[in-house]
């Protein structure tokens, strides 16, 4: 190793050993002298290469306890096809659990952005609700959503426990086609920080979306929240049939 590269290299091999999971959730490294001892360097290599682990959101420095895991693997879903949560977990083998925070019927004035670009009148009705999808009671992703009720009047908090577009397709007969949406990166608010916790760095991967059904009505309008770190995406999205 180059002087210069020590560091690197040194960051290189812990994070391949936390990705392939010699490092589980939780672990603790070797402590900063084992790892001056192991590849030979000083102490000040070893935080460098450390500070890059905490900035990459991979681990948690910890006061008495050294260096911990904190990264519990990429959160990644297949936005080039349009599928429900309840799919997509089926298609990649995820167990998550969906919990419902907050369910209501709002009026879309009280909601102006999403009344234009769903394109309401102030009086119509919407059905705004907050899913976690949750792992071992640890959340990942925040869903939040807003439905026109016109559409869909019976719409509960038990439906969409279990799988909105279940219903939408299944029970009341609609065909979802498209959507388009869009991707930012974004510091945490009040609504993150409660679902996330004390995450490093505290940013999240935003994916706003407006769903159409195949006659191109714009019916629901969502606002998916990942962990930064734990996020990868493909751009455009199309519902093709499915059969469960």
């Amino acid at each position: 190793m180059k002087n210069q590269n020590k560091f690197q290299y040194i960051y290189e091999r812990l994070r391949i050993a936390i990705l392939n999971g010699e490092y589980e959730y939780g672990e603790q490294l070797l402590s900063e002298h084992q790892l001056v001892k192991k590849y030979n360097v000083s102490r000040e290599t070893v935080r460098k290469s450390l500070n890059m682990l905490v900035l990459d959101g991979m681990i948690q420095k910890i006061r008495g306890k050294g260096s911990v895991v904190i990264y519990q693997g990429m959160t990644e879903f297949p936005f080039a096809d349009l599928k429900s949560f309840k799919e997509v977990q089926t298609q990649l083998g995820l167990h998550y659990e969906t919990v419902v925070v907050h369910f209501e019927k709002v009026k879309a004035a009280e909601v102006p952005q999403v009344k234009k670009v769903l394109e309401l009148t102030a009086e119509d009705e919407l059905w705004h609700f907050i899913r976690y999808r949750q792992i071992e009671g640890i959340t990942k992703i925040v869903d939040e959503d807003y439905v026109r009720a016109d559409l869909f009047p019976e719409l509960s908090e038990a439906v969409v426990q279990n799988s909105l577009y279940d219903y939408i397709e299944k029970v009341k007969g609609y065909e979802i086609s498209f959507s388009s949406k869009s991707i930012t990166f974004e510091p945490f608010e009040e609504l993150e920080r409660a679902a996330f916790g004390d995450v490093t760095p505290q940013y999240s991967a935003t994916v706003r979306g407006i769903v159409h059904l195949k006659d191109t009505t714009k019916f629901q309008y969502n606002v998916s929240k990942h962990i930064a770190t734990e996020f990868k995406f493909i751009d455009f999205s199309r519902r093709h049939a499915h059969l469960s």
